[in-house]
């Protein structure tokens, strides 16, 4: 009898695992060292310290995990449209959030010459989808790092040039956008939502642009997608440079880099901050704000320093107690 409870058990569990749960889970990858991952043209890195950056894994969650969640110590669960947006297959998401990692580090590298000195040449193209928001008609109509070239015929270079176009719409009326996607450019009729009192398409935009470096940089990562490793590629760059911005300390960063210097908003912060704690360092770099208060929850020995750009990072790390 306690034979064949036990073989139901175990039946029961094998099935479990087969069967999605519709959420996916967010589990904690240990911070990575920075400095084999780029290389830049006439290098001479400054040698001092130790800079890492963070990511979460992402998978599609059982049903067992689910119902017993302790299987993956610091996880997160989250629903699926949070991952692989609406109408989007996985393997689309994928190759957007990668997308999203090969911009992410020339704007990283540009942001970090420019800083240094050198002259970057850079050139509006349009406005990246970099989020859709629930609750509005972006999603289906749009994908992630869809480019919108233009409103109702009328071009947008800019961020700005979007909000000016905009600006003309009453709310809930339906606008035309001139999408660059996949290397094809059409229409996509989107109805627009009211957000006090002004017309919004349904997605949090990012300034396109072609990049011309006066120096060679690359970055390697391996198949990690995302934009969130922008402001720890930044300061390696700076570093490999020589600009000593570590100051001997082992230093984790995490946030969406702009091309004027901003650091943005993450995802996945409780994993990174266990990632961060599972690998040594000392000093979390985090985007000012929700993801700063978050990170303090979980950083136990860690020091959270929250920033809301390159300029204040750098200050934060060169008044630091010495290492």
């Amino acid at each position: 009898m306690v034979g064949a409870v036990v073989v139901l058990l175990v039946l029961t569990l094998v099935i479990l695992i087969r069967i999605p749960s519709g959420e996916y889970v967010l589990l904690v990858d240990p911070a990575h060292p920075v400095a084999p991952l780029v290389q830049v043209q006439g290098a001479r890195p400054a040698d001092s310290g130790t800079l890492y950056f963070v990511d979460v894994k992402e998978k599609s969650a059982s049903e067992l995990e689910t119902l017993f969640p302790w299987i993956h110590p610091h996880a997160s669960f989250v629903p699926a449209g949070a991952i692989v947006p609406p109408c989007a297959s996985p393997a689309q998401a994928e190759a957007a959030a990668l997308q999203e990692m090969s911009f992410s580090q020339r704007v990283a590298a540009a942001v970090a010459l420019r800083r240094l000195g050198y002259h970057v040449a850079v050139k509006p193209t349009g406005v990246v989808v970099s989020q859709l928001i629930a609750g509005t008609h972006a999603p289906c109509n749009l994908q992630p790092m869809d480019v919108v070239v233009a409103v109702d015929g009328k071009p947008t270079p800019t961020e700005t040039s979007l909000h000016d176009a905009l600006g003309h719409v009453q709310p809930g009326a339906v606008v035309k956008l001139t999408v660059l996607r996949g290397g094809r450019t059409f229409t996509v009729p989107v109805r627009t939502v009211d957000e006090g009192g002004r017309a919004l398409v349904g997605f949090v935009p990012n300034q396109s642009a072609k990049i011309k470096l006066p120096i060679r940089v690359a970055i390697d990562t391996s198949g990690i997608g995302g934009p969130s490793a922008g402001l720890a590629f930044t300061l390696e760059v700076m570093q490999k440079l020589g600009r000593n911005v570590l100051h001997g300390h082992r230093v984790a960063a995490t946030g969406e880099m702009a091309l004027n210097g901003a650091v943005g908003p993450i995802g996945g912060i409780k994993q990174k901050t266990y990632g961060v704690r599972q690998a040594g360092a000392d000093v979390f770099l985090v985007p000012a704000g929700q993801n700063a208060r978050d990170a303090r929850r979980y950083a136990g020995p860690v020091r959270i320093i929250p920033v809301h750009n390159l300029s204040q990072a750098l200050r934060a790390l060169a008044t630091l107690p010495r290492a």
